[in-house]
């Protein structure tokens, strides 16, 4: 392993253990302190493993393209049919706490596929 991909994914592991802290610091239940709602939280804030954190986004993201940013960014793959638990157990709970909204951009079916999820303003603001 060359001495760039071990700087490489000390630099993974050191951003999910940010977020990790995060996720702790609001408060979010001991069940959404994990590496799958760690990944969602920095792909929901468009951090990479070498962007700062004062230089958080808060682009509108469905649920596929989080997985794709997980696998493309931080090289964390999951099954395609992993997107109900990613929804399920960490979006959902997200939302429930006021880190997230759903459709800021226009309201759409419940069990739409083009549903999208934002930060929330003052949640970028606070990060």
């Amino acid at each position: 392993m060359s001495k760039s991909s071990l700087a490489d994914k000390r630099r993974v592991k050191q951003r999910v253990a940010e977020a990790l802290k995060v996720l702790q610091a609001l408060g979010m239940p001991r069940e959404q302190q994990n590496e799958r709602s760690a990944l969602t939280l920095l792909a929901l804030l468009g951090l990479k493993p070498d962007t700062l954190w004062a230089e958080s986004t808060c682009p509108m993201m469905g649920i596929t393209p989080m997985m794709d940013y997980f696998a493309q960014h931080f090289g964390k793959q999951y099954a395609p049919n992993s997107r109900e638990t990613v929804r399920r157990f960490t979006v959902h709970q997200f939302e429930q706490a006021g880190l997230i909204v759903k459709n800021p951009d226009k309201p759409r079916a419940v069990n739409s596929p083009d549903n999208v999820y934002q930060v929330e303003t003052s949640t970028l603001k606070l990060l």
